[in-house]
């Protein structure tokens, strides 16, 4: 081992190999260089020649430079020009591009125009993209087509686009699934049909930008606390989704508290709301309180306008008062119903208001040729004023049963003038017939003024008592009012109705 380790050490390193001529001479030129850029040049030293000199290289230009990039300051007078290049094109559409100062915009006008070009494709106009100008600054790829491709997959009809951007162009730059999305689901947790849905946002597209937990919620909740129907609301969102947002404090409760104060129970004003939803729309300010006020000067009783308002609810909505002063001056000159009778023909029959001359003239003229004088027929108007929106054919027939066949007086019709509201085969003939049959000599009103049920049990009477006789010569004003309502309704409102036309924006 000692051995090893001597002979390993007995050995020294080999010098190193001196340099090469090439990289000797290197090495001096290297030393040279930096003692002479170390050292100052000593004064009164000559430095040799002028032309001796090296002078040193030009810096290279930018623009020789395979690598050179544009200054900063390059750079953003360029994107200003370009700016100012889709400013002008969009003044030239009559956009104020002011209104988009700050937003980022498409860097070139060929790029904006299509991004208008499309717009218009939509349905907008250029005035509408004045009107909201932020539409501009939405992505077609990014943010209008998944938008519009949503909406489509619901069931948004093409032709109801258009208007659905007028009125809510926000929708344009919306999130599907942070903003549409959610609402949709919760019409439908409010059991609005999956093919109303697109309906509703139709109707009322400003609801897409409704927050779950704000006005949607509170609305709803009220209704349902004043007894609409749970079942029913799906119903009422789709027929008047405006409801969604309408405020409790501002618009619904007050409009409920004042139909209270009139004296309709609240439960039925909960049925109103269910069939009739869009009366949340009549404005309590400058429709309902004056409506309610007109009723009252046209003689009208206070008592009455719980009634009017159950049986004709959309009396509350309607330019009332010019209405009331014509049709007082219609009934005074045509049948001679006196004002204070007017405000009794009203509140039988609220419908009476919306009843055309043509129509009232033509009844008139058929009682009048069955012989009845103007007197009785204003008298029998008085007291049922459906006889004015009856089926004229219906009220032939009638009239020729009760002539030909009962053989009755026409002071009957004058006192019970209701008699041509009832079903000729349901009602008056077997009814008739049995108390032929029975030999009784009854009045109409102890005969028809009756259900079923109690007519059956009179005839099992083998007389007729004078308290049975004694029967009021009224009748159900509530059956009436709705019948005639639903003729209302299923009128075709055109120049020959016997209804006024005016009134078509209430008729469902």
């Amino acid at each position: 081992m000692m051995k090893s380790l001597f002979l390993f050490s007995a050995h020294p390193k080999p010098p190193p190999l001196p340099p090469s001529p090439h990289l000797r001479k290197l090495l001096r030129l290297t030393a040279s260089a930096s003692t002479s850029a170390s050292s100052p040049p000593r004064a009164g030293r000559s430095r040799g020649p002028a032309h001796a000199r090296p002078r040193p290289s030009p810096r290279p230009s930018p623009s020789s430079s395979l690598y050179a990039r544009p200054s900063l300051l390059d750079m953003e007078r360029g994107r200003a020009a370009r700016r100012a290049d889709v400013d002008a094109f969009l003044a030239s559409l009559g956009v104020d591009p002011g209104e988009l100062a700050g937003l980022e915009l498409p860097a070139t006008v060929d790029v904006m125009r299509e991004r208008v070009e499309f717009l218009h494709s939509l349905g907008l106009s250029n005035e509408d993209l004045a009107a909201y100008p932020l539409a501009l600054g939405c992505s077609v790829r990014k943010n209008m087509v998944p938008v519009l491709d949503y909406l489509g997959k619901l069931g948004v009809r093409q032709d109801a686009l258009p208007d659905l951007l007028r009125r809510y162009p926000q929708v344009l730059h919306a999130s599907v699934v942070v903003d549409l999305a959610p609402v949709v689901k919760y019409l439908q947790g409010m059991d609005v049909r999956p093919h109303d849905v697109p309906r509703v946002l139709e109707r009322y597209p400003e609801l897409l930008g409704f927050k779950l937990e704000g006005t949607m919620s509170t609305s709803i909740a009220y209704l349902v606390g004043i007894g609409v129907a749970r079942r029913q609301v799906g119903s009422v969102i789709t027929r008047f989704p405006e409801v969604l947002g309408m405020r409790v404090g501002k618009i619904i409760k007050p409009f409920v508290e004042h139909l209270e104060g009139i004296g309709l129970q609240r439960l039925a004003i909960a049925r109103i709301i269910e069939k009739k939803p869009y009366v949340l729309g009549f404005g309590l300010e400058d429709k309902v309180k004056p409506n309610i006020e007109a009723l009252l000067e046209f003689g009208v009783r206070k008592e009455a306008l719980a009634f009017i308002v159950a049986q004709y609810p959309d009396i509350l909505g309607i330019e009332l008062r010019d209405k009331l002063a014509a049709q007082q001056s219609l009934f005074e000159s045509s049948i001679l119903v006196s004002s204070e009778d007017f405000g009794r023909v009203i509140e039988r029959m609220p419908q009476a208001i919306s009843l055309g001359r043509t129509a009232v003239l033509k009844h008139v003229n058929f009682l009048t040729s069955c012989g009845f004088l103007l007197s009785q027929v204003s008298k029998m108007v008085v007291a049922c004023p459906q006889l004015l929106a009856l089926n004229m054919d219906i009220m032939k027939m009638s009239f020729e049963y009760f002539q030909n066949e009962m053989e009755r007086d026409l002071e009957e019709l004058v006192e019970f003038p209701a008699f041509f509201t009832y079903g000729l085969e349901s009602t008056v003939r077997p009814r008739h017939e049995m108390v032929a049959k029975k030999g009784f000599t009854c009045s109409l009103a102890w005969l028809l003024n009756c259900s079923d049920a109690k007519f059956d049990e009179r005839m099992k009477y083998d007389t007729i008592g004078i308290e049975e006789m004694e029967v009021d010569n009224s009748f159900d004003t509530n059956t009436l009012s709705e019948r005639v309502e639903d003729e209302v309704e299923d009128e075709d409102l055109d120049e020959d109705s016997d209804y006024d036309s005016t009134d078509d924006e209430f008729v469902e």
